[in-house]
């Protein structure tokens, strides 16, 4: 089982989440580790808050973002 931590954007998260599973067109880093579950989401308004939010979290150590996770793990 791979417990690394993927970061990633889309406009519909239900959709992605299922190609990420199930097809070949999910991206090749889930690909190779599934299934994927999501541990932790945010909605932003504009593309580029998105962009800018994504790169923030994929500069993050895996503790950062394992704080970030299970600090908001009820909120959602």
């Amino acid at each position: 089982m791979d417990t690394s931590l993927y970061v990633g954007s889309t406009n519909n998260l239900e959709k992605r989440l299922h190609e990420h599973n199930n097809l070949k067109s999910g991206a090749h880093y889930t690909k190779i580790r599934r299934p994927v579950t999501l541990k932790y989401f945010e909605t932003y308004e504009t593309y580029t808050e998105v962009r800018k939010r994504e790169a923030e979290l994929q500069n993050w150590k895996r503790e950062k973002k394992l704080e970030l996770i299970n600090k908001n793990k009820n909120k959602h």
